[in-house]
């Protein structure tokens, strides 16, 4: 008899990625593609779901090629991708524009109204300002700006809802995402009717999934002519999946409080789990059965991270392009021997990590990246080497915030492209004097939702016998260097103070820039 075998896809802000698995979590096949994402202004962010499916349909052919494995082997799959990524669409799931992606802040002003009406449902927002990242200001913004399309859209969806309804032709939504970004609460009601409402969004619930299903539920069978496609076999479960993030907890084996997962990409994730709920300023959350039944998710992040990273291979690192290329190694690779050998803070370097907006403590979407200290003698390995502390010392405010309001945190299990550096995992250590346990398998978010497929395909009874089978660890973890911790406070403390000091003058710049950015978008059309 062949063995079992599960598929796990995770699409991100970049590409999606396929990942065949045997039941104990060992990887069999890979598939990667990436798709395009556009900023037509500053602060706005789209996606194309047509590339979205090409990519998913090449991607579980890459994978299916490589392994060799046949359709008949495939027990069931699932998916998880970015959540907050909004797509108008007609009654039969064609799209009428571009997503709106998840890091998109156009909706700061329709974010600020609805912050301003202090309803009871914004206490999973810290009490706070809401984030234009999140789905009600999206769909405010499409109902403001882009009426004729709000009013044609049958169905607002999700990016995940969009994928599993291509697939089984069911229109579902996941407690994951609805939880997570809806303000759903299913010991509450499910959606509140009255806070859309008092919004002017009493016309969206025709709009949204009647049917909103736990993580791993079977909600369907691959139809006749997308398995074809795909080159699976007809009638394949799927799980419901969810958010990419939160099937990364899962893929961390976290199903306890005191754990926190910090789940890393473009942005940071910053997560952990509580037995009671935690309402408080400036933290997300609590969001009830999230992950775990009966358990609360707290949530803090970091809205570009790897994004900030990557902006400086893109536009500053042509020459090493060339060497790595030559030498076989990754840019970064080069980038980390250059930062290595300068002594923490960067030589008087202070960055503000705030490249598209701070989505926590501050949950500010105006504010801007900041590069302080600069002086002759500092190159581009400096401000390498400063961006990942800066982003550590936005991790740190977030898990002293945390600790603030009683919640533990004693360790942080890693995953995603930080991992792949020593160095910046290391500075994140050190930054807040915490231990760092890293996983066999990267690919947390795939091997998610490979476990929830495992559970749907009728491997597992549940998602923990799941996960206890499929997670692994490597044994050395990276502690932090007291030293280090040290000569940290003095650089994290002047990181903390900046905010305070830049926000309004940065306010004001990126005004004037959305202004003068429009301005000349209208001067282009005429």
């Amino acid at each position: 008899m062949k063995k079992e075998l599960v598929i796990g896809i995770d699409a991100g802000t970049e590409s999606v990625r396929v990942v065949i698995y045997d039941l104990y979590g060992n990887q069999v096949g890979l598939g990667v593609t990436g798709y395009q994402t556009y900023h037509p202004h500053p602060g706005w962010a789209e996606q194309d779901p047509g590339e979205w499916w090409s990519a998913l349909v090449s991607s579980i052919r890459k994978a299916m090629k490589q392994s060799g494995v046949t359709k008949e082997q495939i027990i069931g799959l699932s998916l998880d991708t970015t959540c907050a990524t909004i797509i108008p669409c007609k009654s039969d799931g064609t799209p009428l524009r571009r997503a709106l992606l998840w890091m998109d802040v156009r909706s700061h002003e329709e974010a600020q109204f609805i912050s301003s009406t202090r309803h009871d449902a914004l206490k999973y927002n810290g009490y706070g300002k809401v984030s234009p990242e999140w789905m009600v200001c999206k769909a405010l913004w499409l109902k403001r700006n882009e009426p004729h399309i709000y009013k044609s859209a049958n169905k607002l969806m999700d990016f995940s809802d969009w994928y599993t309804y291509r697939l089984t032709g069911r229109y579902t939504g996941s407690i994951s995402t609805t939880t997570y970004r809806w303000h759903y609460n299913q010991n509450e009601g499910g959606i509140p009717q009255d806070f859309y409402e008092s919004v002017g969004l009493g016309d969206i619930f025709e709009k949204l999934p009647k049917d909103i299903c736990k993580l791993g539920e079977h909600i369907g069978g691959l139809t006749k002519e997308v398995a074809e496609e795909l080159g699976l076999r007809t009638g394949t479960p799927v799980a419901q999946g969810g958010v990419d993030a939160l099937n990364g907890i899962i893929g961390l084996g976290i199903a306890q409080p005191g754990k926190l997962a910090l789940i890393t990409g473009s942005s940071h994730n910053i997560y952990t789990l509580t037995n009671k709920p935690v309402h408080a300023k400036e933290i997300l959350g609590a969001f009830p059965d999230a992950v775990v039944p009966g358990l609360n998710l707290v949530e803090a992040g970091q809205s570009s991270s790897g994004s900030t990273i990557k902006w400086l291979r893109t536009n500053f690192c042509k020459d090493l392009e060339i060497i790595a290329n030559n030498k076989n190694v990754s840019v970064y690779d080069l980038l980390t021997q250059e930062a290595i050998n300068i002594p923490p803070g960067s030589e008087g370097l202070i960055v503000l990590d705030y490249w598209q907006g701070n989505r926590s403590p501050h949950v500010d979407p105006n504010v801007r990246g900041l590069i302080s200290g600069l002086s002759l003698k500092h190159g581009r390995a400096h401000i390498y080497r400063a961006i990942m502390e800066a982003i550590s010392y936005g991790t740190d405010c977030n898990i002293r915030n945390f600790r603030s309001n009683g919640i533990d945190v004693d360790e942080v299990y890693a995953a995603g492209g930080a991992t792949n550096s020593e160095l910046f995992l290391q500075i994140h250590a050190d930054v807040s004097n915490i231990s760092i346990n890293v996983p066999e398998d990267n690919q947390v978010a795939c091997l998610g939702s490979a476990i929830l497929a495992s559970v749907a395909g009728g491997a597992y009874k549940d998602i923990e016998e799941a996960a206890t089978n499929m997670v692994r660890f490597k044994q050395k973890k990276i502690e932090p260097n007291r030293e280090n911790y040290e000569r940290y406070q003095l650089y994290a403390e002047q990181y903390r103070k900046a905010y305070p000091q830049f926000h309004n003058w940065m306010w004001e710049n990126t005004k004037i820039n959305q202004d003068q950015s429009i301005n000349v978008q209208k001067e282009i059309l005429v």
